[in-house]
C-alpha cells in the first residue's frame, strides 16, 4: 500500500500560511544555511498530492521544485492546465490511495491543510513531518481542519535549530 507523508511548515499557533495565502513568513523565520530535510525527503517520494489552494499558489513558476515527479491536485472544478505531469483528481482519500496503489507509488507526499485533514479523517496518512516556525501570526489558513476521529500519534524524533525552527516527525498509530 502507497505511504502517505505530510511535510509541512507551520506556524507556533498552527497556520500554514497567512489569510492571503502568503508563504514569506516561513522564509523571514528560517535562517540561511539550515537544512530542515525537505531536499533528502524529496528524494524518498513518489508523487506529490496537494489541494487546490496550494496549487494555484504554486501553478505559476516556470520549473516545479519537485524534480518532475507527477503531482494530483485535488479539486471538484480542475483548471486549465497544459502541465504533463499534473492530474486533477475529485476523488476522495480512499479512492486516491487505490489509484496510486494501481499506479505502483510507493510513497506519497501530501500537502495542504484540507487535504492533509480529509487524509487523516480516513485513517491514511502514515507520518507527518511538521517544522514549525518561531512565529505567531495572529490568524491564516490553519494546517488541520476539524475531523471526525482521534488519531494517535507517535513522537519519533525532534530536531532544534539555532533560528529556533523544530522539525517533529510523528508516526501514526494504527
Amino acid at each position: 500500500m502507497t505511504q502517505i507523508s505530510v511535510f509541512i511548515g507551520v506556524s507556533l499557533d498552527g497556520y500554514i500560511a497567512t489569510m492571503d495565502d502568503r508563504l514569506d513568513w516561513l522564509d523571514q523565520a528560517a535562517a540561511e544555511g539550515e537544512d530542515y530535510g525537505f531536499d533528502a525527503f524529496l528524494l524518498e517520494v513518489d508523487a506529490l498530492a496537494m489541494g487546490r489552494g496550494t496549487w494555484d499558489q504554486i501553478s505559476a513558476l516556470d520549473v516545479l521544485p519537485f524534480g518532475g515527479r507527477p503531482i494530483f491536485v485535488f479539486t471538484h472544478k480542475p483548471p486549465a492546465s497544459d502541465r504533463r505531469e499534473v492530474t486533477f483528481f475529485d476523488l476522495d482519500p480512499q479512492s486516491a490511495v487505490d489509484r496510486w496503489d494501481e499506479l505502483g507509488l510507493g510513497h506519497v507526499y501530501l500537502d495542504g491543510g484540507k487535504v492533509i485533514s480529509d487524509f487523516l479523517e480516513a485513517g491514511l496518512v502514515d507520518d507527518l513531518q511538521l517544522t514549525t516556525a518561531p512565529i505567531l501570526l495572529g490568524r491564516g489558513r490553519p494546517l488541520f481542519h476539524p475531523i471526525g476521529r482521534r488519531t494517535d500519534l507517535f513522537l519519533d524524533a525532534v530536531e532544534t535549530f539555532p533560528s529556533g525552527m523544530v522539525s517533529s516527525h510523528y508516526t501514526t498509530r494504527g
